[in-house]
């Protein structure tokens, strides 16, 4: 496989950047934090990081409301700081994927400001997607979309001096955030010289927010809302609505592909698709357009057999057909951690987490040994779980405020992670404190405290990750299942010289016995309960314990 395919079997480690490291004490994350942080993603043995935005922004989402795509908040650091980042992170044969938002900006963009001071109908006011308002005094929104934020979807365009216009703005997130019109030639344009401004700079690739939903529907029909899953993204919408997943997005990937292919080495895009089946992810990937999409459906399959192995045959098949890999993720910034997301709940609602992490442990080291790549979210690999009793008044999640309180769970897998120490920040920053609290449970949990402990969430995803790494049968290639029973998913997967690796994980409550045939020879486990055992005629086997997953040498 070409040096350039990196891509298809990479493991990829999500860094959410205000929460990460934190280098001159002002109690948030920062790119020269990032840098002095690097030598331990090479340790854990990851081939790329992907960086949620850090672009100038009023953060009124947490950087997704980008105020100026080719500049840095200088909260976060300078261009000089990224420049850096990535010729350190080259050096250590990391690679670097941005974030690029391109469904909406900031209402504090320059385009924005400039719609606000031109007349309707402007070459400014185009390039957003701003209608006329019905009825006779053209106060009702011009349909009943809404925000995923909560409350309705739209809001009045008013002119620098606040006076209402009759027309409005259309924004799917924040009402500081107004969606972009791919209509537009500009829009294009704009977003292509940032691609290239990016690329120039040695980004390896980007990661698209919101990838499914840039173009709308002509006419913009009203919707028939469905309500999405209690654990699903607020991105989830089990229908084909009028403003996600339309044909025309494709044509936008294919001119982006076309840039990225420009470069030596061509550089690479993963998709942020919500999209009802495994069908339509694949279409993002077919040979022009984007290498890789995230596979939310695996995601949301949670810790259930028939979900999860319905997901990997429809997400492999489909993908087959385009020539592209799968891509994993169990956990990012804008889900619950799967640790808590995972685990089983008593008779009062409370989550069991120390089952949970069981679980999370298991669900990863299956995951990994799946053909494609994975990416990884900053703090799984310590075992954090989600931070679920932040005060309202600490919150930052515009979900949460819009829904008064009742939505917007983000902010809790947003809690900067520990480094050290046995209280807050826990070596995260100089300071006593962070944007978000930790909790002061946390200290078991900091890297310090899991570094070279044998049995720690921390050393089993450096092992797991390095075993990956030097097994030619894991990454991209041959998936076959192999037979058990209901709750244990087991596969074979074999390198093109031969060799193979068995991966088991055991969903049920119970020990369970593997095959003789399977091996016996360990390569991996995500808990100590792996015993050998003998019986008198088939020789020995596993016993692999329950919430248990397993690497065997086939």
């Amino acid at each position: 496989m070409s040096p350039n395919d990196w891509w298809r079997h990479a493991v990829v480690y999500q860094v959410y950047p205000r929460s990460f490291a934190d280098s001159d004490g002002d109690g948030m994350g920062d790119i020269p934090g990032l840098i002095t942080r690097l030598d331990y993603l090479a340790d854990l043995g990851v081939d790329a990081i992907w960086i949620s935005p850090f672009y100038t922004s009023p953060l009124n989402d947490g950087g997704y409301d980008v105020a100026d795509y080719r500049s840095i908040d200088e909260r976060l650091g300078t261009l000089a700081d990224v420049d850096e980042l990535v010729a350190q992170a080259h050096a250590r044969s990391i690679r670097v994927i941005m974030d690029i938002v391109p469904n909406h900006t900031s209402s504090e963009h320059r385009w924005f400001r400039e719609a606000l001071g031109s007349p309707p109908d402007s070459a400014a006011w185009d390039r957003y997607i701003v209608r006329e308002g019905k009825g006779a005094d053209r106060e009702t929104p011009p349909n009943n979309w809404r925000s995923v934020f909560h409350g309705r979807g739209w809001s009045h365009v008013r002119t620098a001096d606040g006076s209402p216009t009759g027309y409005w703005y259309l924004h799917l997130f924040d009402t500081t955030q107004p969606d972009v019109n791919w209509s537009n030639a500009d829009v294009h344009e704009e977003f292509v010289s940032t691609l290239r401004f990016w690329f120039d700079r040695g980004i390896d690739g980007f990661r698209i927010d919101v990838a499914h939903g840039l173009v709308k529907q002509d006419g913009l029909p009203d919707y028939d809302y469905v309500e999405r899953s209690e654990s699903g993204s607020i991105l989830e919408d089990s229908a084909h609505a009028p403003f996600w997943d339309q044909d025309g997005v494709h044509e936008i990937y294919r001119e982006w592909r076309r840039v990225a292919d420009e470069y030596d080495p061509p550089r690479v895009f993963c998709g942020e698709t919500w999209v009802p089946n495994p069908e339509r992810l694949a279409r993002y990937q077919r040979p022009d357009e984007l290498h890789t999409s995230f596979n939310f459906a695996y995601l949301e399959a949670g810790w259930d057999a028939d979900a999860m192995r319905t997901s990997i045959d429809d997400t492999i098949a489909n993908h087959a057909k385009v020539g592209a890999p799968p891509t994993w993720v169990l956990s990012n910034h804008d889900v619950v951690r799967h640790r808590t997301r995972m685990a089983p709940v008593d008779d009062d609602g409370e989550p069991d987490l120390e089952r949970g992490l069981r679980r999370a442990r298991a669900a990863t080291v299956f995951t990994l040994s799946l053909p494609g790549s994975m990416y990884i979210y900053q703090g799984e690999e310590l075992g954090l779980p989600e931070v679920t009793d932040l005060a309202p008044e600490v919150r930052q999640d515009p979900a949460w405020h819009r829904s008064g309180g009742t939505d917007g769970t983000r902010d809790g897998c947003r809690v900067p992670i520990p480094w050290s120490g046995d209280s807050p920040s826990y070596g995260f920053g100089a300071g006593s404190a962070s944007w978000l609290p930790q909790p002061t449970s946390w200290a078991g949990l900091s890297v310090e405290a899991e570094r070279g402990v044998d049995g720690s969430t921390l050393e089993l995803y450096r092992e797991a990750l390095r075993v990956r790494r030097v097994e030619e049968a894991l990454g991209e290639g041959p998936f076959t299942w192999l037979d058990h029973s209901a709750e244990v998913l087991a596969a074979r997967r074999t390198g093109a010289e031969g060799s193979s690796v068995v991966s088991i994980v055991n969903l049920s409550d119970e020990v369970v016995h593997l095959p003789a045939g399977w091996g016996t020879d360990l390569l991996v486990a995500s808990s100590p309960d792996v015993a050998v055992m003998s019986t008198d005629a088939s020789g020995a086997f596993l016993a692999l314990g329950p919430e248990t997953a397993a690497w065997l040498r086939g």
